[in-house]
């Protein structure tokens, strides 16, 4: 069933769980993302990044997600990861997506505050649900202009009282498309934010942190982990064993259905280790 952020996340912080939220590419990883959630009766995201809206027109994108998430037993929500352009933004919202994130974290927070308050009159109407950043999450590779700033709390909670988001984005030791090696969650940043503010707060790199951080961050104050990295890399990996065990293989479908299991199996263990 089609469902907005809000409606995912509020269930999730009261209950003390996280909810995934899955950067996908196309029907495969999507399908394989929607039968883990269902196979474990777990409400999902399915999150476009910026890489997957130069490559497809929104119109196409949701031409493609919009009905799987229509037909599927749990809720799915449809986002908008990171975008920088409040105008591209806004088309999102018109054209189907359930959520948006607008990321001012490069900008002065009073302007990341006055574009998030223009995003949410807009995509509120529409019954669609909006995230915004405070603070800066890095990029390990790529994207070097991304600047890596801890969420300052004083700041939040402006974002909070007065840009009214569903949701909040944080930095406290989160890397984006990290492939190897772990981060060092700032716990005591963490502490600072979760004893002060009350909205959903969210959690971009998730590949980077230690299992154990996880499942600390998702039974408190964490209710959306963005996940990308992991699920690409099973990809990779699963076509390239998929290939190499028959040189005659070339139906692309014959050939994904081996690779949909694999994917279903890893996105299954992130949504059990967030605690569905």
């Amino acid at each position: 069933m089609l469902a907005n952020l809000k409606d995912i996340l509020l269930p999730a912080k009261e209950e003390g769980y996280a909810v995934a939220c899955f950067n996908v590419f196309g029907f495969e990883d999507s399908r394989a993302v929607i039968d883990a959630a269902e196979s474990r009766n777990a409400s999902v995201i399915l999150s476009i990044n910026l890489d997957m809206r130069q490559f497809m027109t929104m119109d196409q994108i949701i031409g493609l997600l919009k009905p799987m998430a229509e037909s599927a037993k749990v809720p799915v929500c449809i986002h908008l990861d990171h975008t920088y352009e409040v105008e591209v933004v806004m088309q999102a919202v018109d054209v189907g997506f359930t959520s948006v994130m607008f990321d001012g974290s490069q900008l002065p927070i009073a302007q990341n505050i006055a574009s998030i308050k223009d995003v949410v009159s807009y995509a509120h109407r529409k019954g669609v649900s909006v995230e915004a950043e405070v603070g800066s999450v890095p990029y390990a590779t790529g994207r070097d202009h991304i600047k890596s700033e801890l969420t300052d709390l004083s700041e939040a909670l402006a974002m909070e009282k007065e840009g009214k988001p569903d949701a909040l984005a944080i930095s406290i030791g989160n890397v984006h498309r990290l492939e190897s090696g772990f981060v060092e969650i700032n716990v005591e940043r963490f502490n600072a934010l979760e004893n002060e503010l009350t909205i959903p707060l969210v959690i971009h790199g998730t590949s980077g942190i230690k299992d154990r951080d996880i499942q600390m961050l998702s039974k408190r104050h964490i209710t959306k982990f963005n996940v990308g990295t992991v699920l690409r890399k099973r990809f990779g990996d699963s076509l390239r064993s998929s290939l190499g065990s028959d040189p005659n293989l070339f139906d692309r479908i014959t050939i994904m259905k081996k690779v949909i299991p694999d994917l279903e199996e890893t996105a299954s263990r992130v949504i059990k280790l967030l605690g569905q």
